[in-house]
């Protein structure tokens, strides 16, 4: 089965973190691991990052200087083990099909990128 690695950049975002962090959780695809990079935090959002991984074995805490976003991505991808990568910010949230579909899509197309759509709230 493939493989996807969601890579998420964590930076002073505690207030949100944990609805981003459950909404990739709740995904239908299950063969993810979530790559919680946090760049240098100073709120608290480590602490968070460390409960989801002490609780979900897909969860993993990179923990680095800030670097900023690119930095942080990086950082991820190097660690990454997936057959896709899914960047998502941890001021967003997925909806609960969201890699299933993507999945589905580049699979049936045989496509190297596929994209989604958003809400704004």
């Amino acid at each position: 089965m493939i493989k996807v690695s969601v890579i998420v950049p964590v930076y002073n975002i505690k207030d949100c973190l944990e609805k981003c962090i459950q909404s990739i959780q709740r995904q239908t695809y299950g063969n993810i691991e979530i790559l919680l990079v946090n760049d240098g935090s100073t709120d608290g959002s480590d602490i968070i990052c460390r409960k989801y991984a002490r609780i979900d074995r897909r969860v993993e805490v990179i923990d680095k200087e800030n670097g900023g976003l690119v930095s942080a991505r990086k950082a991820g991808i190097s660690r990454a083990e997936g057959d896709y990568i899914l960047n998502v910010d941890g001021d967003d949230w997925i909806e609960d099909i969201m890699i299933e579909s993507l999945v589905l899509k580049a699979e049936q197309t045989n496509a190297d990128i596929v994209t989604s759509g958003y809400y704004q709230e």
